[in-house]
């Protein structure tokens, strides 16, 4: 069984790419689980058909901990087992928390069986939380990819995240297996990632190119895999199921300084200019 978590800046499309991506496992014959760790609980959204998933915490404040597996769990796209760990009330304790809280009740209720290939986490944003850090400290999850673009902001966060993965490495035996670009079409993107992915010792994994097909998914509440099985973005993901499945280049990363990550952004950002 392989445990891989999805990090990445906020609003970067961690989910969407993950969902995506999943759905080209299974279509591979892949038993594949995937756990939100998302106070939104929006992880599994497009895999379900928007169906609105009861959370660990939430079953946990209402039914106490005497439950079933299915109470927390919920097949959907070719039985991709969905899970979404929530959170807690607004304005109330830590949202990492219920990532902790979570993975043990999925453990202790027998989620994790033999005949599973994968099990994704999806998680939250930047690893500033302990909480939200758990499935790499833990050694839970052992390889990681950071979903990032072209653009400063995420470059910076999947730096960021890189030192997280550096500072548990040891201990829990986690690798980063590369960088996945969400494209947002800022310029001269692939070879900024590239460049990026180099330096952290990495390997930019694969470059999904933007498409509107995407967003008509979404809004349908499917992933593109199902919602436009022939089209190019479908074969997009398959693609980056077929890589992530194939990969065998996983590193302890070499974060860079802010001055050096600017540096980069500014040599390999920019479209050359023709003299």
């Amino acid at each position: 069984m392989r445990q891989i978590a999805i990090y990445g800046k906020g609003g970067i499309g961690k989910s969407t790419t993950t969902q995506n991506l999943t759905a080209g496992l299974s279509e591979r014959g892949k038993n594949v689980m995937v756990v939100g760790c998302d106070p939104k609980a929006d992880s599994t959204r497009l895999l379900l058909g928007g169906l609105a998933q009861r959370t660990v915490l939430d079953t946990l404040r209402e039914e106490g901990e005497d439950v079933d597996l299915n109470y927390l769990m919920k097949k959907g796209f070719k039985g991709i087992r969905c899970v979404e760990s929530g959170g807690p009330e607004p304005g109330v304790g830590c949202a990492g928390r219920g990532i902790i809280t979570s993975i043990s009740m999925l453990e202790r209720l027998g989620a994790y069986t033999e005949d599973l290939d994968y099990v994704f986490y999806d998680v939250l944003g930047d690893v500033v939380c302990g909480g939200f850090a758990m499935p790499i400290r833990e050694g839970k999850a052992k390889e990681i990819y950071i979903v990032a673009s072209g653009e400063m902001m995420a470059l910076y966060a999947a730096n960021n995240i890189s030192k997280g993965v550096q500072k548990y490495a040891n201990k829990g035996g986690v690798r980063l297996g590369g960088i996945i670009c969400n494209s947002r079409k800022v310029d001269n993107e692939k070879k900024l990632l590239e460049a990026f992915a180099e330096e952290l010792g990495t390997q930019l994994i694969y470059f999904v190119p933007r498409d509107n097909v995407v967003q008509r998914a979404e809004i349908n509440k499917q992933t593109v895999i199902q919602f436009a099985p022939e089209s190019n973005q479908a074969n997009e993901y398959r693609s980056l199921a077929e890589a992530i499945e194939k990969n065998k280049n996983f590193v302890i990363p070499k974060p860079m300084t802010q001055k050096r990550l600017e540096e980069i952004i500014l040599t390999h950002g920019l479209i050359e200019q023709a003299i």
